[in-house]
């Protein structure tokens, strides 16, 4: 039985920031992986997944495991809701949350390639209301604030280290300021919430209310996960000179080939779409967004970098291919080499103080990063988030390894898919026969 969660506003904010779940984790077969061709008994994948739903009551989920630039192949079980009985496959569309901020992340680092930004630019040169942040002198007592050290910077908002709050995260007094002002890090469902009326209406004006609240720490000097990537958005948007959802679609969605990736689910997709569950205290999960009448249906109300795509699992390994192809997929070629390398680097302040959860790893464009292999587990070079309805992203450029896991439960720190998914892929490879089945 899954671990006891109320099924309350404040933990539903609380998960979509819960790409934190996948850190740590182990596995069992670095060795085994380096030989990739023979490695692995892929029916424990399948037979992982069709347990994991069974145990939650879930209709329905998806693996995805790419090899280098091979096709990927899927792992699928169940059906996208329990009244609906189209099967699950590579096409299902599922609210990745915060699995959005690295593809944020690597559209700003493509302008930074173009040299239209720097990485350690003040962003108040592009967002003139960034041009004197102030800090909380004592954050859970006041709002009493003192100028910052430094200024915010590309690279703070890429990592995480800008100072700037979470709903699901900060306490004290900002809290109150962030909800007042509707500065949420993304919706749920259609259901009136407190704040949801009153959120800004672009990402503009998401930008002049964040500017005008504290900072809870000086740029630069702690990783507090944040509304950054909310906040790239209105950067990107702001230096490209088009809307950024469509400086997604020009320059990362359709030469990917990622047909099914929206901040808006289009009236001819939505069959495609999956019910949303969340976790009730000693019961089965309720649908919490109906793929029938779901909130991504209608527009946003204005374009969440951190937290507002859905997408499929042939589409998000697209984009984690073009990780793994440091900048490209065969035949196409969204960035530089050097570009995607930079990305997926340690782009952390020095000497920033880091969260226990994050222990032994770095931080790159939105994603974690970890430097070291871990043995049994991640290669080195490992890069990828996870999102708040227990969905998983990495590109093992270790191993030459793509992973996506796809289910829908929030919270997702009620739940242990996306460790358990991973773990299920690397102790296949360990066993040594994934591929007797393809040459069979």
């Amino acid at each position: 039985m899954m671990g006891k969660a109320v099924m309350d506003r404040r933990n539903f904010l609380a998960s979509l920031g819960a790409g934190a779940a996948i850190m740590g984790l182990g596995g069992a077969a670095t060795k085994a992986i380096a030989a990739l061709a023979e490695a692995g008994d892929w029916a424990g994948v399948q037979a992982f997944l069709e347990a994991y739903l069974e145990r939650t009551s879930l209709p329905g989920g998806i693996i995805a495991i790419g090899r280098g630039q091979e096709a990927p192949r899927y792992f699928a079980s169940g059906t996208a809701s329990r009244v609906e009985s189209r099967a699950i496959d590579q096409d299902s569309l599922w609210r990745v949350y915060s699995m959005t901020k690295p593809i944020t992340g690597m559209a700003a680092m493509m302008l930074i390639e173009d040299g239209a930004m720097s990485l350690d630019q003040n962003i108040a040169d592009i967002l003139p209301e960034f041009s004197d942040p102030q800090v909380l002198v004592d954050p859970q007592a006041s709002l009493e604030a003192r100028p910052a050290a430094r200024p915010i910077t590309i690279r703070n908002l890429l990592t995480h280290t800008a100072g700037l709050g979470y709903t699901i995260v900060t306490t004290g007094p900002l809290l109150g300021e962030y909800q007042r002002l509707g500065l949420e890090p993304g919706v749920i469902r259609n259901e009136p919430t407190p704040n949801v009326e009153s959120r800004p209406s672009s990402l503009a004006e998401f930008s002049e209310r964040l500017a005008t609240l504290p900072l809870i720490a000086d740029p630069g000097s702690v990783w507090s996960y944040s509304v950054s990537l909310d906040l790239m958005g209105h950067v990107i948007e702001t230096v490209s000179g088009m809307g950024f959802d469509a400086f997604l679609q020009q320059r990362l969605f359709d030469p990917l080939g990622m047909a099914n990736t929206f901040f808006q689910v289009p009236d001819d997709k939505l069959a495609l779409l999956t019910d949303n569950h969340g976790v009730v205290e000693d019961s089965p999960p309720v649908v919490l967004d109906p793929a029938a009448n779901s909130v991504y249906a209608d527009p946003p109300q204005f374009l969440y970098g951190g937290a507002g795509l859905v997408s499929s699992a042939r589409d998000y390994d697209r984009f984690l291919a073009m990780c793994l192809g440091e900048g490209a997929i065969p035949g196409a070629r969204v960035m530089a080499s050097e570009t995607a390398r930079l990305a997926m680097s340690n782009l952390l302040p020095e000497g920033v103080e880091m969260p226990a959860g994050l222990a032994g790893q770095g931080f790159g464009a939105a994603g974690r990063m970890r430097a070291e292999a871990v043995p049994g587990g991640e290669g080195a070079g490992t890069y990828g988030w996870g999102g708040a309805a227990s969905t998983v992203g990495t590109a093992d450029r270790g191993n030459g390894l793509r992973i996506g896991g796809y289910i829908q439960l929030m919270p997702s720190p009620a739940t242990t898919f996306t460790q358990e998914a991973t773990q299920a892929v690397y102790a296949s490879l360990d066993s040594g026969q994934a591929d007797q089945e393809e040459a069979a």
